[in-house]
């Protein structure tokens, strides 16, 4: 049943109170919607000082050489339990507190650090990166975030030592990417001084294993109004916390605890709210970004393990007198492996640094970059599969195991549909509102609207600079400035052909298109500034550089191929039929 007015107009309320409220911070995302491209959010290429890469390099060494050596995958996989010994030589390694502040016993890593580090457990073992992203990325950071100094001094110091473990708890049974519809209710007692929950939670990573939960639960208004999501710290020790089912069967990463919680009356204080009083989906989108950043690095991770053994596996298998590594379908495969995955890495380490930097909105980017390595690396394990053969079909090698780990990441903290959609509407927002002034009031904003129909119908919108030093790569810049520019003169006619706002909110197909155009624009910048900055500076190994470079010019290549199909697609598309044949499935099944 179609959404009515109100109900669109509900959404929307929601919407704007919860993403645009306050002054218009337009970051690299926003600005590419308008056909402009904001470089200082790219470029250069982020690199650490020579004291803290020393550091990470170290840190990274050091979490190789145990999961070499200590992290069974296959055994984690077949016996669906991270083995404590293994947890404990995480905290002793200090991987469970990098995150946290080095003031409460933590590694104080930033954001770009810790992302190295997860890049070599997600190519190890997907299970062990989960329950580290959960208890570091999600669970710390918000207590990081969003805590009081007396409930950091309570949580933080046995977080950061893995004495304790954290969870984040969103999900329920109406609230996964609509997170907004959470149920879990939280009600006032004691004058305000307590409140009791009541609902349920599943799907809760660490959920019965964790010292300490942000839960999000359903507060009511005191004016009246419509009820407010808000976080609260939950221990599992609070009389009504329920373990309904501790460790659920699952397709992949088998190895998580992912539990179903209920809360039954069970009674929280006031003093373990965490953050604002109906302000907890601010609390969950801001955290949810830097779990989306990680997930860029353990995709990144696993690519790589997917390239180099589907590279090896080529080269020594021989078929009809040849090795596969000589048959260019084979080619086509290892060539769209190392362009994804050098996008990836490019994508991880400037959303990366944009968290570092404290930039005021990267929500937009953080997105892109989830849905691009989720939806490539599920490419590429697939095609490691096939480049493998029955061999791979079998559960004495990893990648049945990789492929169903994989299949997790487009579905987890935010499902890839629900983001491109996201993507879409919140990067057109602001060319929209301002050529929906010009279009209401002519008069008023005469001048503005003459100024957009010239450059509608002259296409005098200025082609952006990308700045880049090295010349090879000037070519590939002036190419991506142009497709820049085709994005922002593309909207004013996306939005003309929707006719209203509401029509264009539930326009899904026309979302993808343009969400797709987003994601690989953006890789594309990312993976530019990374290639400049290789030119510049090489890797210190000319083979490997050569390769890098050759990868990274192959996926400025393959996305802007990508892109001019999906714009083309805007007009020439076969989305009616599409829609009715759908329907016409849909009334006999």
């Amino acid at each position: 049943m179609a959404l009515s007015a109100a109900q669109i107009a509900q959404q929307k309320k929601q919407a704007e109170e919860l993403l645009f409220s306050g002054p218009e911070h337009l970051g690299f995302g926003k600005r590419m919607f308008f056909g402009q491209f904001r470089a200082d959010h790219v470029m250069p290429y982020p690199v650490l000082p020579a004291d803290e890469q020393k550091t990470v390099d170290d840190a990274v060494k050091k979490v190789q050489a145990y999961c070499d050596t200590s992290i069974d995958a296959a055994e984690i996989d077949r016996i669906a339990d991270i083995p404590k010994k293994v947890i404990s030589g995480l905290s002793e390694l200090g991987v469970l507190g990098m995150t946290g502040s080095k003031e409460f016993g933590g590694q104080g890593f930033s954001q770009q650090g810790y992302c190295k580090v997860l890049e070599v457990l997600g190519g190890h073992c997907s299970s062990t990166a989960v329950f580290v992203n959960a208890h570091g990325s999600i669970g710390i950071r918000a207590l990081m975030l969003f805590g009081t100094p007396e409930q950091q001094k309570t949580w933080m110091p046995g977080l950061c030592k893995g004495e304790m473990l954290g969870a984040f708890a969103l999900t329920e049974e109406k609230a996964g990417s609509d997170a907004g519809n959470v149920q879990t209710k939280a009600d006032p007692v004691d004058d305000g001084k307590a409140y009791v929950l009541n609902g349920t939670k599943r799907y809760i990573t660490n959920g019965a294993i964790a010292d300490v939960l942000t839960v999000m639960a359903r507060t009511p208004d005191p004016k009246g109004g419509e009820s407010k999501v808000t976080a609260f710290l939950v221990t599992p020790d609070m009389p009504g916390f329920k373990v309904v089912e501790a460790r659920a069967p699952k397709c992949g990463i088998r190895g998580t605890a992912t539990a179903w919680l209920a809360f039954e009356n069970m009674k929280v204080p006031a003093e373990n709210i965490l953050g604002p009083i109906g302000k907890g989906l601010r609390v969950a989108l801001h955290v949810l970004d830097f779990g989306r950043t990680t997930f860029g690095a353990t995709c990144t991770g696993s690519a790589k393990t997917c390239i180099k053994a589907a590279s090896k596996h080529a080269k020594s298998r021989v078929q009809f007198q040849q090795t596969l590594a000589e048959f260019e379908l084979v080619k086509k495969k290892i060539g769209y492996m190392a362009a994804h995955a050098f996008a990836m890495e490019a994508m991880t380490t400037i959303c990366a640094k944009l968290i570092d930097s404290g930039a005021d909105d990267y929500m937009l980017e953080t997105a892109m970059l989830k849905v691009f390595a989720t939806e490539h690396l599920w490419t590429i394990v697939n095609d490691t599969i096939q480049i493998f053969g029955g061999q791979a079909y079998f559960s004495n090698e990893p990648y049945e195991r990789m492929m169903r780990d994989a299949r997790i990441n487009t579905i987890g903290e935010g499902a890839n549909d629900v983001l491109k959609a996201f993507i879409a509407v919140v990067g057109c927002r602001a060319p929209g509102m301002q050529l929906d002034a010009a279009r209401k009031n002519p008069l008023k904003h005469r001048s503005k609207l003459m100024e957009v129909t010239w450059q509608q119908t002259a296409g005098r919108y200025q082609t952006p600079d990308v700045p880049v030093v090295s010349k090879d790569l000037k070519p590939a810049a002036t190419a991506l400035g142009k497709r820049v520019k085709q994005l922002g003169l593309v909207l004013p006619w996306v939005f003309l052909r929707a006719g209203t706002e509401e029509r264009f909110i539930q326009s899904q197909l026309i979302h993808e298109r343009l969400a797709d155009a987003a994601l690989d624009l953006y890789a594309s910048a990312c993976t530019l500034s990374r290639l400049d900055h290789i030119y510049q500076n090489g890797n210190g190994n000319p083979q490997q550089t050569q390769a890098e470079v050759a990868a990274g010019r192959y996926f400025l290549k393959l996305a802007d191929r990508r892109i001019a199909n999906t714009f083309a697609a805007l007009r020439d598309n076969d989305d009616t039929y599409t829609l009715a044949a759908a329907d016409a499935t849909l009334a006999v099944n």
